[in-house]
Order: C-alpha cells, then structure tokens, then sequence
C-alpha cells in the first residue's frame, strides 16, 4: 500500500479547515451569503468522527441555549450525494435535532470529500473538545496514517511536541482508566501521574484518587510514597522465618563437610579455599 505523503497532504487538509473557519467567524448574520438553512434529514455524520462520548446532559444544556438564542455560529458541512456530510460542529448538530428543529444554519465548505477522516480529526484537535483519549487516539491516527514523527505532526498542528507525547502516553493506562478520563471521572492532570504503574498498582492508585477525592499533588506524593516502597522491596527482598529456618539448617549440613558458608538474602553462598575441596565434596554427593 502507497504510504500518504504527509508534509504536503496534511498541511494542505490543515489550510482547508482553517479557511473554512475563516468563513464561519466572518459576518454571520441572517442575510450572510456563506450561511444557508438546510434540512437536518439531509444531513449524514462524519463516520470518522473522533469523538466517542458525547455528554447528553450537556447536550440538553446546549440544546436549551439553542432554543433561546438560536445557533451563533454555523455547522460546517460538504455536498454529498443528494445531501451533506457533517464536517464540524457535531454537537451543534445533535442539540438542534433535539430540539425538533428540521433546518440549522451551515456553511458548506469547498472540501473534498476523500479527506473527511483526516478533517474530522484536525477540525476536533483545533477546536480542544474531544477528551483527552479522543485527542491521544487522534494524534496517533495521524502520526500512522501519514508515517510522521511527533516533532512534524508538532508543526503542523501548531502544538506543542511535549503536549503531544504526554497526551499520547495516556494510550499506555488501561482501558478501565481511560474510560475514567473520557467520563471526566478523572483528570488529565491525575492520568499523567499514573502512567507507566504497574496494573496492579494502577488500579489502586484511581480508586484511592476517586474514592478520597484526592488532589493531583496528594495523587503525587501518594505514587512517590508507593515508588519508594517497591525500591525498598527491590534492595531487600523479604523472606519467610520459615525460608530463613531451613537456609539455617542447609548451612549447618555444609558446615559437616568442612565448607564455609555465607547466607545473603535469600541465598546461601558456598566458600571453597581450593579446587582440591570442591573435588573431595563432589565425591562425597557421588
């Protein structure tokens, strides 16, 4: 399969959605030629849409402004087939079909449609409103699809690299925290202390977050706290009365063959003065 060049390709997406932008904040007003009313039934999702959660208590929220004071600004869509296909403003979408409404004012942008999967993306990067394992899955469908380093897509997207690595780092938690985080049960800022546990200890650390309320800079000390334990356990491994009873007894055993011997941990360490003593212990195992 032909790889995508990126440079180009995605620079070039990137400067379609922002022109589309630059439409949708011009003059808006009722009689604007850019803003036509067209029918909500004719309208088809992106079905690359990043965005898996949509929070419906916010939609009911936002579906209410609407209501109100009808839709500031436009969705964004493309002619397809017979009627559009959703670019931007999926949320806007969805409050205004809840409403009952059957028109919503769009801007139907000049894109081509081929590129609606990477539109969907960088159109939900730029805007900051996907969760932060949405934007993390969406860096990284990016940096795959067009074979990039973070340092290019950094450049592209007008973002940080930094931001980009950490964000992208949340992919290592485990599912059930990363559901956590789409659900807004746990922040960014406490995810970014956690990654890289174990899953043991992953998983001990959210529950203690959730269930104290914990604090990012009390989740800190309470990961360092757990850090410095497994070291110690790491430098002395600790050993059953049971296990030290018998390497006692083992020591004792070659201590009736004449041979030195030393318990260090968990081991015990045979001294030999020479090779004639070694020879002479394993005629006696014969």
């Amino acid at each position: 399969m032909k790889k995508k060049s990126l440079g180009r390709g995605l620079s070039a997406i990137f400067e379609d959605v922002e022109q589309a932008y630059k439409k949708e904040f011009a003059d808006l007003s009722s009689d604007s030629d850019i803003v036509e009313e067209i029918e909500i039934a004719k309208i088809l999702p992106n079905p690359y849409q990043p965005r898996q959660h949509f929070d419906e208590e916010a939609l009911k929220e936002l579906s209410e402004s609407i209501k109100r004071h009808g839709l500031i600004q436009p969705i964004i869509v493309i002619k397809k087939d017979d009627g559009y296909m959703l670019i931007a403003g999926e949320r806007r979408y969805r409050a205004t079909k809840m409403l009952g409404a059957s028109k919503i004012k769009a801007i139907i942008a000049d894109i081509k449609s081929q590129n609606l999967r990477e539109l969907a993306l960088i159109e939900n990067i730029q805007r900051e409103n996907l969760n932060p394992i949405e934007l993390a899955n969406s860096y990284k469908e990016l940096i795959n699809e067009y074979k990039i380093t973070q340092d290019g897509l950094a450049n592209i997207i007008h973002k940080s690299r930094t931001q980009i690595t950490n964000t992208m780092r949340l992919l290592l938690l485990s599912k059930s925290t990363q559901k956590l985080l789409q659900e807004d049960k746990l922040t960014q800022g406490h995810a970014k202390v956690i990654v890289g546990l174990s899953a043991g200890d992953e998983k001990m650390i959210v529950d203690t977050v959730i269930g104290q309320k914990l604090s990012v800079r009390e989740t800190e000390n309470l990961v360092k706290k757990l850090k410095n334990k497994d070291l110690q356990k790491k430098e002395k491994p600790s050993i059953s009365k049971e296990y030290a009873d018998k390497l006692l007894k083992l020591q004792g055993v070659f201590e009736g063959f004449d041979i030195k011997s030393k318990i260090k941990s968990k081991n015990l360490i045979l001294e030999f003065s020479d090779t004639t003593q070694i020879e002479k212990f394993i005629d006696k195992l014969k």
